[in-house]
């Protein structure tokens, strides 16, 4: 898995996820808020499966030799 997820993009996928986790856990949106856990995950992992198949890389080009950089 190489990293495909990286600085702004990272934290902006973060932020929204632990929002919507936290909007659904309260009861504040409907049970689709759940989705959340998402881009909460790619943020974590810096990899997208989508970003993957459409060729996208938001993480510059020293991520791109094998794993993830940090």
């Amino acid at each position: 898995m190489k990293c495909n997820v990286g600085g702004m993009d990272r934290v902006l996928r973060i932020a929204v996820g632990l929002v919507l986790v936290a909007l659904a856990a309260s009861n504040v949106i409907g049970a689709w808020g759940w989705i959340g856990i998402i881009p909460l995950a790619t943020g974590l992992f810096r990899f997208c499966p989508l970003y993957s198949i459409l060729g996208i890389n938001s993480s510059g080009k020293g991520c791109g030799s094998g794993g993830c950089c940090r």
